[in-house]
């Protein structure tokens, strides 16, 4: 995890940027040179990201379970079978739901029996009451057994009802349209309910949209927002790059051993089902980037000695000090002469800068000086020789 800085950098001549000694020799103070390591301006893109792995997950995935205990008598679905809503995937046992039901309703048939025999007593006593031949007792013990044989009627017909939902929870069926991932269980194998829904079956609603849930470091998290461009490869097609974007920035956060990272949710279209739910992802988030002419840090952060000036002649000023304008300067090689130049940059990833004003492309930049006298049987070296390519501060972005 962490930061990751990467640099476009657009070769300007057929060299591959290769870092150039300027060596300017001096037949003053002794027969003293200076030798300058130099860097070529070219154009360049830098870009400052954050890395973080992840795994592959449909944006919408189903748990299908059932509500009623019983063994598994009949399946109709299989690994990846694609399913719509509605569909039957499997079906309980339903010999001892039956049995259920068929006792429910006789039970529900007795209170109701019950319940219309205590309207028919309620009815006579009232009329009874009403005519003075009944007396109060009589007439409460008519209403208090209607209502007991009511509630035991509602309480009958509730339970026959329950037996009678239990039994269509028998039936299992597909809430969505989908792509079935996984098949828990087997025909024959009992699964109970007591105390949780056991899972049957996983439906993904649509696997040409897929998600990946990175997990980001608590040091890079405040850098990354909800629409960044975001990147990612697994280890199934190495070479391939797929691109998402980032559609949630989740606050809770996961400690695993006392590192803290949190959950970034990147949508990753998946047209042509390449990519499987589980894949591990590695990511990499677009924070920001910008263009223009590219030069080292060494550059400006270069300050020119007053040995170093006295030995090339140069009688300038050796800072921006009351010059006025930008607070940034490099030296520019101009004709093998050093000149203080005032530039503007923009974003900088601390290898290079990006030069919004002050340099043109081509130019060279100073980044070091040597100073010191020839060694003896040393032969003099061209100025504009160029040293061993490898010194070269900008690479291409691979």
């Amino acid at each position: 995890m962490g930061i990751k800085r990467k640099k476009k950098v657009i070769i300007w001549c057929s060299a591959a940027a290769a870092v150039i000694i300027a060596a300017i020799l001096l037949a003053r103070k002794g027969g003293g040179q200076v030798s300058f390591n130099t860097s070529v301006v070219k154009a360049g893109e830098i870009e400052i990201t954050v890395m973080a792995t992840g795994y592959i997950q449909p944006v919408e995935e189903v748990e299908v379970g059932t509500q009623v205990s019983g063994e598994i008598e009949k399946i109709y679905v299989d690994y990846n079978s694609h399913v719509t809503a509605g569909q039957l995937l499997a079906e309980l046992d339903q010999s001892t739901l039956n049995e259920q039901l068929i006792q429910a309703n006789a039970s529900m048939n007795s209170a109701k029996s019950a319940l219309l025999l205590a309207e028919q007593n309620y009815n006579r006593t009232k009329k009874l009451h009403d005519a003075k031949a009944a007396t109060d007792v009589e007439m409460e013990e008519a209403v208090n057994q209607l209502t007991q044989a009511q509630m035991t009627y509602d309480d009958a017909k509730s339970i026959a009802n329950q037996a009678k939902v239990n039994l269509e929870y028998a039936y299992i069926y597909s809430p969505i349209d989908g792509i079935v991932l996984d098949r828990a269980v087997s025909v024959g194998q009992t699964v109970a309910s007591s105390f949780e829904t056991p899972t049957l079956f996983t439906i993904a609603k649509d696997l040409t949209r897929m998600q990946v849930e990175a997990d980001v470091d608590e040091a890079d998290i405040g850098m990354v927002k909800v629409g960044q461009t975001a990147e990612f490869t697994v280890d199934a097609y190495s070479d391939e790059v797929f691109e998402g974007t980032v559609q949630q920035v989740r606050m809770q956060p996961t400690t695993t051993s006392n590192v803290v990272t949190y959950t970034v949710i990147i949508e990753a279209p998946n047209p042509e089902e390449k990519l499987f739910p589980g894949m591990t992802a590695n990511i990499t988030i677009m924070i920001k980037s910008d263009s223009g002419l590219s030069v080292p840090v060494e550059a400006v952060n270069y300050v020119m000695t007053p040995e170093v000036a006295d030995k090339t002649g140069y009688e300038g000023a050796l800072t921006l000090s009351g010059t006025g304008g930008s607070d940034k300067s490099v030296w520019v090689l101009e004709n093998g002469m050093p000149e203080l130049r005032p530039i503007t940059t923009g974003m900088g990833d601390g290898i290079d800068f990006i030069v919004k004003s002050g340099l043109e492309e081509g130019e060279v930049v100073i980044l070091s000086a040597n100073t010191g006298k020839k060694k003896p049987g040393e032969a003099a070296r061209n100025p504009l020789m160029p040293s061993h390519p490898g010194n070269n501060k900008n690479k291409e972005k691979k």
